[in-house]
């Protein structure tokens, strides 16, 4: 790895148990007039009446929006923010899953600066600082806190579209992990593997060549220092306790290395970006409507496998810090060793082993294989170069459910 290094994050981020009730604290220095963005479940909660007891008494006026949907839905964010835009808040609050975050970025997005979110579709495309965002995440997974990035579902398009600027990064955010101990086990385990998939992706990302123009033409811009930095503290941390959280609920500290790592994992892949396993699973998504984290973590040892050659470094590192022993292993063994052990944690907290099991048929494959290529800031960023063969062959392994399939290609490549 060279000296450089990027990194994009929030101002201030808290994390740990209790740290919900520093929330008045630091909204009462960023504004006085609160949206908040969160899902009708949450309203009803304890939790959130108890925060937004505790910024009225902070002297903040407070309006909330409750109608957050799965995958933030186009038109329901034009309609939180014109529905708010006579109270005239001062500050943005998404309190819940990554969706409920994703709104209040994009609430605060078009209270800014009007228009209609496709205007801002893409890289770079919102033209100044918005609102300041508080990030309150009750879920562990998306990491949606401290990245750059909003995702929503556009009627108009087949697959999830993402805005992506500097601007929409949350002022701060707040991360405890209490808030996570009602989440059932399948979510738990959906929302870990989303954040296992961001580390891994985000530290085999691909390295550019370092520019001065490089981060500011790009907001995903590949694996960099820093950013490995968080990646691995991610992977440890998720190696050590997803398991145990999915097991058991109750258990605090599982829960709190876990919300971590979502944490950490937001902090890689909000700079460096993902790659392969994303790419494929907006048009898997699109197909089959499973959640986003259990299609890419479907996709990941396939991906890890097909791309291991080209990031044995990287995987053998990996293999580390998920705490397999490294012997007297040569790198290629930790590597190997490392999309084994990952293939084996997702089995053990539920997660779907093949695209056939969750859904998408076999005439599918070609056009999902199509539209992922068509990604390609996701393509671009994969360690190993993807054309329609090599995707071709990945997704059928993936399809049947065979590891070894999706490295064939390569092993072609290389002979006489």
């Amino acid at each position: 790895m060279t000296s450089f290094a990027a990194l994009r994050l929030p101002s201030e981020i808290l994390f740990g148990k209790g740290q919900r009730h520093a929330l008045p604290a630091v909204a009462r220095r960023l504004g006085s007039r609160a949206l908040i963005c969160t899902d009708e479940r949450l309203s009803a909660s304890a939790d959130l009446a108890q925060m937004i007891a505790g910024l009225q008494e902070a002297g903040l006026t407070v309006r909330v929006d409750n109608r957050v949907l799965p995958d933030v839905p186009r038109d329901s964010a034009a309609e939180c923010a014109e529905a708010a835009r006579a109270f005239a808040p001062d500050l943005v609050i998404g309190i819940g899953g990554g969706s409920c975050l994703d709104m209040a970025k994009c609430a605060a997005l078009l209270l800014s600066h009007g228009g209609r979110l496709p205007d801002y579709y893409g890289e770079f495309k919102v033209p100044g600082p918005v609102l300041p965002i508080i990030a309150v995440p009750t879920t562990a997974g998306t990491g949606s806190e401290a990245t750059p990035v909003a995702v929503i579902s556009d009627p108009d398009r087949t697959l999830k579209v993402g805005i992506s600027s500097p601007h929409l990064l949350p002022r701060a955010a707040i991360c405890d992990p209490d808030l996570t101990l009602s989440c059932p086990p399948a979510l738990t385990a959906i929302a870990g593997a989303d954040a296992l998939t961001h580390a891994i992706e985000a530290f085999t990302a691909g390295r550019r060549a370092p520019s001065p123009e490089l981060a500011q033409r790009h907001v995903f811009i590949g694996k960099s220092a820093l950013t490995d930095h968080f990646a691995r503290l991610a992977i440890s941390l998720l190696g050590r306790s997803l398991e145990r959280a999915c097991r058991d609920g109750a258990d605090e500290e599982a829960r709190a290395d876990v919300m971590l790592a979502a944490l950490a994992a937001g902090c890689a892949f909000g700079t460096a970006g993902t790659a392969a396993a994303h790419a494929i699973q907006y048009p898997v998504g699109a197909l089959t409507h499973t959640a986003h984290g259990l299609g890419v973590a479907t996709l990941l040892p396939y991906v890890m496998r097909f791309n291991r050659d080209a990031a044995e470094d990287e995987l053998a590192e990996i293999a580390l810090a998920l705490g397999l022993p490294a012997e007297v292993r040569s790198r290629a063994a930790l590597a190997q060793a490392a999309i084994d052990e990952v293939a084996r944690l997702l089995a053990a907290i539920g997660i779907c082993p093949t695209l056939a099991g969750l859904g998408l048929t076999r005439d599918q494959l070609a056009w999902t294989g199509e539209q992922a290529l068509a990604i390609e800031r996701l393509i671009r960023n994969n360690p190993r170069p993807i054309a329609a063969p090599e995707m071709a062959r990945l997704l059928e392994a993936a399809y049947i459910g065979d590891l070894a399939a999706a490295a064939v290609v390569l092993e072609q490549e290389v002979l006489p």
